[in-house]
């Protein structure tokens, strides 16, 4: 984002604007953690502004100041279509495709309003006037913490809008183990904590509150686990019955994923999660080092997201995806050996 854009927006910004803040399907704690941050420091500069998710996301994620304000599209979709065609400004957060928004994707793209992305996923797609994109920022709300310094109004983080941004960056590097996170995201964190923020109670409200069901399923996901001691890789399979079996809740499987990862000698997990009402398998990867799984989930299905994070989808059955993804990965076995 040039000080040019920077410039404009701030001129935008200079009267009051209806503003709709979105972000991507399913969203997790960095998407829910950056739309209400960016929402509350709107709010307090007096625009009229509201956050449309396409659908819900995990309870894990509602006690952020301000989620009971955040409407569904797929439960209220009537008034949010009202909304986004009364905006005057668009801001997408931690995506960068309109079809990640589901069915939100065609009103979006007819609106009338500026566009706004901020996202650090690669690959951005072409449907915004101002487009701040940096794939080596380890989150979406470590990047409007920088948004907001462009902007002048750091001084104006507090620690409500501090307990959202400590969410995403917390969220989305594995509390702070992943190679994403840099010093400079450490300097941030630093400055959340002494603007107020919380840092155990953050971390407690986030990861320290499971259902006995969600670790019942934990325990039927690592009894699923496969090691492929060939390839370096691992995997782990949820079938619909066993999500029923333990009363799955969205987001229960948050996290999973990197169990397998956790194998010694592992490099490349992946989980494959049936889904009966889209009709699709889910599908996150996980990787470390230099092996790319955006450029392998964008190749095989369907997806994309980081090197060494990204999701997809397969329309196949569960055990023909996983024979599938099987099947494929001779292809990488010498990146996955070196």
């Amino acid at each position: 984002m040039t000080k040019n854009d920077i410039s404009e927006i701030k001129q935008l910004l200079s009267n009051t604007q209806n503003i709709v803040i979105v972000p991507h399907k399913n969203p997790d704690g960095d998407a829910i953690g950056s739309t209400l941050a960016l929402y509350h420091y709107l709010k307090n500069k007096n625009h009229n502004v509201v956050v449309i998710a396409p659908n819900d996301y995990p309870h894990f994620l509602k006690w952020i100041p301000g989620e009971d304000t955040i409407i569904k599209f797929d439960a209220e979709q009537e008034k949010a279509e009202s909304l986004i065609n009364e905006a005057n400004i668009i801001f997408t957060l931690d995506f960068n495709a309109l079809h990640r928004t589901g069915d939100m994707e065609t009103p979006i793209e007819n609106a009338k309003a500026i566009k706004i992305i901020i996202d650090h996923h690669q690959q951005p797609d072409d449907y915004a006037k101002y487009v701040y994109s940096d794939v080596n920022m380890c989150s979406t709300c470590e990047m409007v913490y920088h948004f907001l310094d462009m902007l002048g109004d750091v001084n104006l983080i507090n620690k409500t809008i501090g307990e959202a941004l400590y969410t995403g960056i917390m969220t989305d590097t594995g509390s702070f183990r992943f190679p994403s996170t840099t010093s400079t995201t450490h300097r941030v964190i630093a400055d959340l904590i002494d603007k107020g923020v919380n840092n155990a109670q953050v971390h407690n409200n986030v990861y320290d509150t499971n259902s006995y069901n969600r670790l019942q399923l934990l325990g039927c996901a690592l009894s699923n686990l496969k090691v492929l001691p060939e390839y370096n890789a691992a995997y782990i399979t949820l079938s619909q019955n066993e999500l029923n079996k333990f009363n799955f809740k969205k987001g229960d499987t948050e996290g999973v994923v990197n169990y397998g990862l956790s194998v010694e000698g592992v490099k490349f997990a992946a989980i494959f999660i049936e889904n009966h009402k889209e009709n699709i398998v889910k599908i996150s990867l996980r990787s470390k080092g230099n092996f790319d799984v955006n450029t392998f989930s964008r190749n095989h299905f369907n997806g994309g997201g980081h090197i060494n994070a990204a999701g997809g989808r397969s329309h196949l059955s569960l055990k023909e995806t996983v024979d599938n993804f099987i099947s494929i990965l001779p292809q990488y076995k010498q990146d996955l050996n070196s």
